[in-house]
């Protein structure tokens, strides 16, 4: 019975992003997302290297995989980001020349946006408040 109880998925640990230059992700997701890197190991069977990065408050991390014919770069990741203001996120990456779409407000929703890193990947990003 405990085997039974142990197989099972538990949680989200990692996300893969496809990327064609494994450096300039890098400094993308640490230099201008601010992204803590937590490893970065060369790993040949990838034809690259192994690196995950996270947001500082993050339990989850992502992984900057190297770019293949199967998993190419320049996809909608799916990946939805949390920020305490999204129109000052949003500022501030219009700012550092990210590509970044409009600021989307609705009334009763999230202010929210996305926006792309080097390699054309989609990502987005909405406001959560803080708690009270």
């Amino acid at each position: 019975m405990n085997d039974q109880l142990n197989a099972r998925i538990d949680a989200i640990r990692t996300v893969g992003i496809p990327v064609r230059d494994q450096d300039q992700a890098l400094e993308f997701y640490v230099e201008t997302l601010g992204f803590e890197k937590l490893m970065d190991a060369p790993i040949d069977q990838l034809g690259g290297r192994w690196i995950e990065v996270r947001p500082p408050r993050s339990d989850v991390t992502i992984a900057l995989t190297p770019a293949r014919a199967q998993t190419p770069a320049g996809v909608d990741t799916g990946i939805r980001f949390t920020t305490g203001d999204a129109a000052a996120l949003h500022d501030r990456l219009s700012g550092r020349g990210v590509d970044v779409d409009d600021l989307l407000t609705w009334e009763g929703v999230p202010p929210m946006f996305d926006f792309r890193d080097p390699d054309g990947n989609v990502l987005y990003v909405s406001e959560v408040p803080a708690p009270a």
